[in-house]
């Protein structure tokens, strides 16, 4: 009974040693590292975004990623690069969390308070009035600061923006009683 027993052990043993040592040697291609098409991984993507865009958590339902009446892009869309040109006169306002890189033109950085818009590249807060320097990406930490393109002839600022947001006209100064007095 004992020496069948040990028998029984020492054979299941090697049997797992050899099997072991088979997978060590595999190949590409052969059954034990077999290959995949780009197909198949494209479409087990795919799943695993959609099963993860579903969302677990709460016990209602909200339609998915659709957005509800009045409110901004779903989040999915907010996160697509998008190319936005101003000209001069124009401002570009990033809502908080959105991402710049000005890729061509002469901008300047507006914020209407004391602090400013963080420059990722050169790790610095850049404050309103300061140049911005092209492919340098640039965060928006808050609601209501941006870029505006510089009054130059022809010119015109191109930008990727990450995030949310608009496009206005920049104030047009009132003069003041001094500056009409001169």
């Amino acid at each position: 009974m004992k020496k069948s027993l040990v028998l029984t052990v020492c054979l299941g043993a090697s049997i797992l040693v050899v099997g072991g040592l088979s997978e060590l040697n595999a190949q590409p291609g052969n059954s034990q590292d077999p290959l995949v098409t780009k197909s198949y991984v494209d479409k087990q993507i795919q799943e695993l975004k959609a099963e993860l865009g579903k969302g677990t958590s709460g016990s209602g339902t909200t339609g998915g990623n659709k957005p509800s009446e009045g409110t901004d892009k779903p989040e999915a869309e907010n996160t697509s690069l998008k190319i936005v040109t101003i000209k001069p006169g124009q401002m570009l306002i990033g809502k908080a969390g959105a991402e710049f890189v000005v890729r061509a033109g002469k901008s300047t950085v507006f914020s209407s308070d004391a602090s400013g818009v963080s420059d990722l590249t050169d790790g610095k807060d850049l404050t309103n009035g300061m140049t911005v320097v092209n492919n340098h990406l640039l965060l928006f930490p808050r609601d209501g600061r941006g870029i505006t393109a510089s009054d130059t002839p022809k010119n015109q600022v191109v930008v990727a923006v990450r995030g949310g947001y608009e496009v206005k006209q920049v104030p047009v100064e009132e003069p003041t009683e001094k500056q009409t007095e001169n």
